[in-house]
């Protein structure tokens, strides 16, 4: 049982198959491109910084033959079934969620951006506080 899921999931990976086509399209769109996004920017990583020492056609090649097949992995994940399935329930889930409008959007972030900048006005005067009281006993050289 073990050896047939390994070979069908090397065989959904050559595979040029898509998985439900029409289902789930932004999501599966959105997630490959994030994932596309994560390899090419970790080639372009290794290429400076692992093989940034080697010769041109090393320092080139090995990172393009990497993303070459973390591309096609990429394109493959939202392909496969399970995780497909995901994704498609996914943006079927977030049809249904109610967005707030943006008068409300508006009063929230006020209510949040104030509450941050009270509490980082409480902490500084804690901090002025507290290295008065240590400089005074001389714990702390001022």
């Amino acid at each position: 049982m073990a050896r047939a899921e390994r070979l069908s999931l090397l065989g959904s990976i050559v595979s040029a198959e898509l998985y439900k086509r029409n289902q789930g399209r932004l999501v599966r769109l959105l997630t490959g491109l994030a994932l596309a996004t994560a390899v090419v920017l970790g080639c372009w990583t290794a290429s400076l910084r692992i093989f940034g020492d080697y010769s041109q056609p090393i320092r080139v090649g090995v990172p393009v033959g990497i993303a070459a097949v973390g591309l096609w992995l990429s394109f493959r994940a939202i392909h496969l079934p399970a995780f497909a399935d995901f994704l498609i329930d996914v943006e079927g889930e977030m049809v249904k969620v109610s967005w707030t409008g943006r008068s409300e959007l508006y009063r929230a972030t006020v209510v949040v951006v104030s509450c941050m900048a009270s509490l980082s006005l409480v902490l500084f005067l804690y901090d002025i506080l507290w290295q008065y009281i240590l400089g005074a006993i001389g714990v702390l050289r001022i």
